[in-house]
């Protein structure tokens, strides 16, 4: 497998290596962006460490590559303290080596491991959660094995094709459409184009199965010149099929795992959201959570994993004996209709009123009344809550950016007993655990989650308890 070359740069820097030169190195380790990290010895007048006794070399990142592999790759951008080198040949392979499902695995950016074996997948992606814990937050702490998804493959419940509807100058200087337009995603390695994806193999079954038809009728409309500039396709596998349409009102449902947890604060709440509504209300089957909210909207995509997601997620804000929580990026109400049983009272707290609006009504569907919502102010997020600060937990999870600093100032001048922490970037995660263990909190647990199987990308939860 060869990735594709990028192309060369005017303002390309040729030291230490110039334009395409080809190394031969022996790949040691993985790093959380998915890459083999390999280094190679430069002579003393490039690279003055070398002159020096056990220098570690220079590092090389070759995409798609694993740890143990002696490999050739070409090199096509050099920064100041690394290289980037496209793959051209593994020359020793990793016995974790597997063949690629998809045809375009290594074109294609949107999966980086499926070259390697799903049980080492999940192995290095607890491990790069261990160096992140210990590089950018200075902490050592166990990480818990990584819970791994029921699907390792066509898990994905959304995909987002992209394309460029640009036309091509014939003679003459007409302008016309381009034929059969790439509908796809980012090929790797690259900013702007797009590979065409026929079918996506992390996909659940039933999008790949509309997905032909979809790119059929988008082929129509750009040679119609319907599309006056890029764009980006909406496919959304919800309970009630695939939709395309953006504002569509979906619902998802999400089976629920009970736990001493579930019911510790009141049993019969506990049995009120355990059973299923009459038939004549659109019955669900017992244990399960419907939510109802925009396709467009922020949901996680991969449903299959989600019981034990959120179960571990409720455990954890209930194990600290809180009698109150706070769902901090309620969004339609996941976490916080989920905990709900384990709790007195919840309150969700959103920035987006149609997902408080969405939030109050799947709680009212679910026959949950002890949860409300409410839109919040960025800049006064706890403003008006009358739950007392020690016998309350705070659930956040924020997206990839992590927590910027107003959030993290008004959260820390709350001062709640425990913080449940999701992430789906443990690099910002962990930049933010600095800040928690200088307000006083103490990390009692990590536990990560892999919801995106074949992909660089994970969900890492932490639990951290004030020292009082």
């Amino acid at each position: 497998m060869v990735a594709a070359p990028v192309g060369k740069n005017k303002k390309f820097q040729d030291h230490p290596f110039p334009y395409h030169t080809e190394l031969e190195l022996e790949i040691s380790t993985l790093t959380n962006l998915g890459l083999g990290l390999g280094r190679v010895a430069l002579p003393p007048i490039q690279n003055p460490d070398s002159a020096i006794p056990n220098s570690p070399g220079w590092v090389v990142m070759v995409p798609f590559t694993l740890p143990g592999e002696r490999v050739r790759a070409r090199v096509f951008r050099n920064h100041k303290n690394f290289s980037e080198a496209d793959l051209v040949a593994v020359l020793s392979p990793s016995p974790h080596r597997v063949a690629p499902r998809c045809a375009l695995f290594g074109r294609c950016g949107g999966c980086q491991y499926q070259h390697l074996a799903y049980a080492e997948q999940i192995a290095w992606k607890r491990r790069q959660v261990a160096e992140l814990l210990e590089h950018m937050a200075g902490v050592t702490f166990p990480v818990a094995p990584v819970i791994g998804s029921p699907r390792e493959f066509g898990y994905r419940s959304k995909i987002t094709p992209h394309f460029h509807c640009g036309g091509r100058k014939a003679e003459g200087g007409i302008e016309t459409p381009a034929p059969a337009i790439p509908i796809g995603f980012l090929r790797q390695g690259t900013r702007f184009d797009i590979v065409d994806v026929p079918r996506c193999e992390i996909a659940t079954d039933e999008i790949n199965e509309r997905l032909t038809a979809v790119r059929t009728e988008t082929q129509r409309k750009i040679a119609a010149g319907d599309y006056q500039r890029d764009a980006t396709l909406l496919l959304r596998h919800a309970r009630d099929g695939v939709t395309t349409d953006h504002e569509a009102v979906i619902t998802e449902e999400i089976a629920l795992i009970t736990s001493p947890a579930m019911s510790r604060q009141s049993p019969a709440m506990a049995d009120a959201f355990l059973v299923a509504p009459e038939p004549g209300e659109g019955g669900r089957p017992p244990q399960s959570l419907r939510l109802r909210f925009l396709a467009r909207d922020f949901f996680q995509n991969n449903p299959f994993i989600l019981p034990a997601f959120t179960a571990y997620v409720r455990d954890q804000a209930a194990a600290g004996g809180a009698r109150f929580l706070v769902d901090a990026y309620c969004g339609s109400g996941l976490f916080a209709l989920a905990c709900a049983p384990a709790f007195e009272r919840v309150v969700g707290v959103e920035v987006s009123e149609s997902s408080v609006r969405f939030a109050r009504e799947n709680a009212t569907a679910n026959g949950i009344a002890n949860a409300t919502f409410q839109a919040g102010d960025a800049s006064a997020i706890f403003s008006g809550l009358t739950f007392p600060a020690a016998d309350t937990v705070v659930v956040i999870d924020p997206p990839r950016k992590g927590c910027d600093e107003s959030f993290l100032a008004q959260l820390f001048a709350f001062g709640p007993r425990a913080v449940v922490y999701v992430s789906c970037d443990p690099a910002t995660q962990m930049r933010d655990l600095k800040q928690f263990l200088a307000a006083g909190y103490a990390l009692t647990a990590v536990q990560p989650f892999d919801l995106f199987p074949q992909t660089r990308h994970l969900e890492c939860v932490i639990t951290l308890r004030r020292d009082r």
